[in-house]
């Protein structure tokens, strides 16, 4: 069985007054961050408290570029060139940089948010624009990639210090990818099903699939998403089960 995992949350989702997920609990459970960079979600001040929050807890910061669609929560697909899927996506990375120096903070990875990291999964010239833009960061910027798709392979392509992710909340096709959002066995939302899966997972590298049969992936760090109900729950129940089978939790990069 593995013997050393991450676990990381998208955090710093909010807008304004529009509140999202309970960040300051995850940062009490999650050893890296994914703080969302003003296009799919967040604000200056949001980011900077978001920022501030994972220095006082020593919590890994990464940025989360997405899509900028606010309404759709970035889980909608832009049509664009990989040109400026590069420019958005330095762009994005280049303000949450500017917030951490306000806050003392230092990013240390990418991970993409929602659809464009979806669509950088399937789509290699997306992923190397994806990966243009962090091979142009200063400070050496790691990749966070889903585990086995494009994405990560044009990281690794890049010269990018690309680690490998997998999903506690979320269900699995035979070809290795995210079940769509909205369809069945697309979320979920029991925190001891979803660290079972996890166990098995890390014990054999074979992910459970929805309507087939395992796939085998690799992992540095486990995700659990931040805008769910159930989110501090299941990540609180994660961590102690992985604790329990002797696991030691340490961020990634």
């Amino acid at each position: 069985m593995t013997k050393t995992i991450d676990l990381n949350s998208d955090l710093g989702e909010a807008y304004g007054p529009w509140a999202m997920g309970d960040d300051a609990a995850m940062l009490d459970i999650v050893n890296s961050a994914n703080i969302a960079c003003g296009g799919h979600a967040s604000d200056p001040d949001t980011m900077l408290a978001s920022l501030r929050l994972c220095v006082e807890k020593g919590v890994s910061i990464g940025a989360h570029p997405g899509y900028a669609d606010p309404l759709g929560f970035g889980r909608r697909v832009i049509p664009m060139t990989p040109a400026q899927i590069t420019a958005m996506t330095a762009a994005q990375i280049g303000t949450l940089g500017g917030i951490a120096a306000l806050a003392g903070a230092r990013v240390s990875y990418v991970k993409p948010h929602g659809a464009l990291n979806n669509f950088a999964c399937v789509n290699r010239p997306a992923a190397d624009a994806i990966a243009a833009a962090i091979r142009a960061q200063p400070g050496n910027l790691a990749l966070l990639a889903v585990s086995g798709t494009e994405l990560e392979s044009a990281g690794r392509a890049a010269g990018i210090p690309t680690f490998s992710e997998i999903f506690a909340d979320r269900g699995y096709t035979p070809e290795g990818l995210l079940v769509p959002r909205g369809t069945p066995g697309a979320m979920i939302h029991d925190p001891a099903e979803a660290a079972a899966r996890i166990l098995q997972f890390l014990d054999t590298g074979l992910m459970p699939t929805v309507g087939g049969d395992p796939v085998p992936l690799a992992a540095r760090s486990i995700c659990v998403h931040g805008d769910s109900t159930t989110a501090v729950a299941m990540a609180r129940d994660l961590r102690a089960h992985l604790t329990a089978a002797g696991i030691s939790l340490t961020a990634f990069a």
